[in-house]
């Protein structure tokens, strides 16, 4: 605990410092940069080391307020474990940063843009520690306050405003329903002190703990990125700068998973429409979220879309372990439990790999559009190679660390296939949409790889592309040996597991371990098969380096089908690649496509045009705001701009409180 506290100091005071040098952007861009990053070493080093022994420790300081506020601080297994990859993909972020924000300088204000990224590393660490409801709400708030101004940093581009704006909305209506949560938790319990709800809640009906659940899920459910509550999330995450991108996708939306299970297992014993709500709720995440990655263009949106599709993932994996849980399944939910909880951790590496890549291919060649680049494997051989990894990891190739949580998450499954026929029917359905999920991402992630990095450059811009800086490149090394240790060390990490999952669970720490040592066997098989696979590969691909070295090595085309001179025009683009799979589900994605076809036998030129908006803001969230928004104006002669106006409208909210509070309403 003193090591988090020690890290807290440390960020709050970096995020003054930029501000205090914020008109000279160089002395700003290093104290920002390597305050975050010091802080972080810290931070990562003392989590480590209590989640590796279990640890549980708190603090608190009390507040001087009506309602039971206390600035108190707890940590346990579950706060270590998901302050691990928040430590390490800030830390990283730091890092890479400095280098992304450098060529803004006279442009932009780096200050604030280093003051708001370590103020909301410092609120994510209060949010994953905070045990007294109003210090989480507050925290909370901050977060988004601090992530709001982040994604509006290029505050001179209309859709960064826009973006910004679109995320303020969608994080109040989610926060909303945690105000909700917290209020009708104070009343059950008469106390906001956490650790004092779960022997409270214990006494409440069924119906009122499935109110709770449902806000739970709504309002986190929001902040993960869930579908249909996602569309804030493919708007800010491109606007964003990489480093925040990959902060927000990697560690930040986790925190409504965070919230969760740390809240949700204060309900008791599960309802089983619980875990079918969830597992629904997933598969439209996983399936939807990946069909709209597929039909992007822009490297960062199809990212980001790919976000909406792993937390669908885990809420699939989260939604298995509850209806285990409802049907007294023990193993099926402890699988389901561990296959949530590492895809948590493997996703803030391999996705924060693909943000922190596509900033690098942004900064060298201008653009984040797939059809403009091409041949970027052959101009920056490292970075391209990490990338790579980052696709087999996010497509769940072994012995990659995205394999591991949904091979978890598929045993889960398949255990419980037999207990109970409703049970059978939604655990099947979360096989299929895991099934269908895994070969869309695939092919996703064969078009980044394959339009990006292979073939010839489409654009001048990406012919002059050369290798990045060392501060673009060591994130991007540093997770790809990750993607790679995580997934030949799942088994181990299983295991390790153990208190965690006894935490969640409520079962003793012998019986979980018991449990889970023999469901680790296939998983450890399957991983040494891959690594063996893949120790091949590295052997031929260095032993044909060593053969061809110091030979006379040439080259020729081979056959062309009669095309004698090629150009870059005649590869497949982004779109023509991902047409067959989009057009199976052209009538769920309502995509737009044109054609222009020159007439004649043999037409000088033909193109292909797709376009894909997001179907539940165009057709929900789009009307709905402008039905509101047409009742609001009614109300717009409240604002006259009077600011006596404003002050009497506050003088009567307070007496209005206050004499609700007399009457005995609090």
């Amino acid at each position: 605990m003193s090591g988090l506290l020690v890290s807290l100091i440390l960020l709050l005071t970096a995020s003054a410092l930029p501000l205090a040098a914020w008109r000279r952007p160089a002395l700003a861009s290093r104290l920002g940069s390597w305050g975050g990053a010091a802080a972080c070493g810290v931070g990562l080093a003392s989590s480590i080391a209590a989640f590796a022994g279990s640890v549980t420790a708190s603090r608190a300081w009390p507040w001087v307020t009506p309602v039971g506020g206390a600035f108190s601080l707890a940590l346990d297994p579950l706060s270590a474990f998901f302050l691990i990859p928040m430590f390490l993909v800030c830390g990283l972020g730091a890092v890479y940063g400095r280098a992304y924000l450098a060529g803004d300088e006279g442009r932009l204000a780096l200050g604030p843009s280093w003051c708001f990224y370590n103020l909301l590393t410092a609120s994510m660490i209060v949010v994953l520690t905070a045990s007294n409801a109003l210090l989480f709400l507050v925290s909370w708030e901050v977060m988004t306050l601090a992530s709001f101004f982040l994604v509006t940093y290029d505050h001179d581009r209309a859709e960064s405003r826009l973006a910004g704006r679109l995320y303020l909305i969608a994080a109040h209506i989610g926060t909303a329903f945690l105000v909700v949560f917290v209020l009708l938790g104070r009343r059950y319990t008469g106390t906001l002190d956490m650790s004092q709800w779960p022997a409270a809640f214990a006494g409440i009906p069924a119906a009122r703990l499935g109110l709770l659940f449902v806000c739970l899920v709504i309002g986190f459910g929001t902040k993960a990125g869930f579908m249909p509550l996602h569309v804030w999330l493919p708007e800010a995450h491109p606007a964003a700068p990489s480093h925040v991108s990959a902060v927000m996708s990697g560690v930040m939306i986790k925190t409504g998973i965070y919230g969760l299970l740390r809240f949700g297992t204060m309900l008791g014993t599960p309802a089983l429409w619980w875990g079918g709500l969830l597992v629904a709720v997933g598969l439209a995440s996983c399936v939807f979220g990946i069909l709209f990655a597929l039909a992007q263009q822009d490297i960062k949106r199809q990212l980001a879309y790919s976000s909406v599709e792993n937390m669908g993932i885990v809420a699939l994996a989260l939604g298995v372990a509850l209806v285990a849980r409802a049907l007294q399944l023990p193993t099926v939910a402890l699988l389901a439990l561990a296959a949530a909880l590492l895809h948590v951790l493997n996703h803030a590496v391999f996705k924060s790999l693909l943000f922190f890549g596509a900033g690098a291919i942004y900064r060298a060649t201008h653009t984040r559009n797939l059809d403009a680049l091409g041949g970027l494997l052959k101009r920056m051989p490292r970075l391209g190679l990490g990338l790579i990894v980052g696709a087999a990891a996010i497509s769940a190739l072994p012995p990659f660390n995205g394999f591991v949580g949904e091979f978890l998450l598929y045993r889960a499954a398949v255990l419980g296939l037999n207990s109970d026929a409703d049970a059978g029917m939604i655990l099947l359905a979360a096989i299929g949409g895991l099934a269908l999920t895994g070969g869309l991402a695939a092919a996703c992630f064969t078009r980044l790889v394959g339009v990006a990095l292979l073939g010839e450059p489409r654009t001048p811009e990406a012919a002059a592309a050369v290798e990045p800086a060392g501060a673009f490149r060591w994130p991007v090394t540093i997770l790809a040996a990750l993607c790679l240790a995580l997934g030949v060390l799942g088994p181990f990490l299983v295991v390790r597991l153990a208190p965690l999952l006894s935490l969640l669970s409520g079962d003793p720490l012998a019986k979980v371990s018991g449990l889970l040592a023999p469901e680790t066997g296939p998983l450890t098989a399957v991983t040494l098969m891959a690594l063996l696979v893949l120790a091949l590969v590295v052997i031929v691909a260095w032993a044909r380096h060593g053969l061809l070295r110091g030979r006379d090595v040439r080259e020729a085309g081979t056959w062309d089908c009669g095309y004698a001179r090629p150009t870059a025009r005649m590869q497949y683009t982004a779109t023509s690649f991902a047409q067959p799979l989009v057009g199976l589900f052209v009538r769920l994605l309502r995509s737009r496509r044109r054609y222009a076809i020159a007439p004649g036998l043999f037409p000088a030129s033909a193109s292909l045009n797709a376009e894909t908006r997001d179907v539940v803001r165009e057709r929900v969230f789009t009307p709905v705001f402008q039905f509101v928004d047409r009742w609001l104006s009614f109300l717009k002669w409240l604002q006259s701009g009077r600011v006596q106006l404003y002050i009497l409208y506050i003088v009567i909210t307070l007496l209005g409180l206050l004499f609700w509070t007399l009457r005995g309403g609090a």
